[in-house]
């Protein structure tokens, strides 16, 4: 059973920087392709970034240039890197692997809140 437990977030202005980790145990990490979700308040949670088991990434359109995401198979760790953060990035993050629906293959962690504001 994989138990994932995100850490990191927090609140910040517009502008700012906020760098999420991502824990994993459980599984053999090094063979998913990993992925951040977020989910604001009153909607879906949606997948915002990815990264190969290969290291190839992939980003949200609404993130593409401002979040990068890493990968440290030996220490199980997935981190996302999100800088000029808005408004609109406020949210609850979590990781999990990707499976071929986009969706995520293990349960649930807690996530980690995200707030933008002045």
């Amino acid at each position: 059973q994989v138990q994932l437990v995100e850490s990191g977030g927090g609140l910040v202005q517009p502008g700012g920087s906020l760098r999420l980790s991502c824990a994993a145990s459980g599984s053999i990490f090094s063979r998913y392709t990993l992925g951040w979700y977020r989910q604001a308040p009153g909607k879906q949670r949606e997948l915002v970034a990815r990264i190969t088991s290969s290291g190839y990434t992939n980003y949200a359109d609404s993130v593409k240039g401002r979040f990068t995401i890493s990968r440290d198979n030996a220490k199980n760790t997935v981190d996302l890197q999100m800088n000029s953060l808005k408004p609109e990035d406020t949210a609850v993050y979590y990781c999990n692997a990707v499976n071929s629906l986009g969706w995520g293959t293990w349960s649930w962690g807690q996530g980690t809140q995200v707030t933008v504001s002045s």
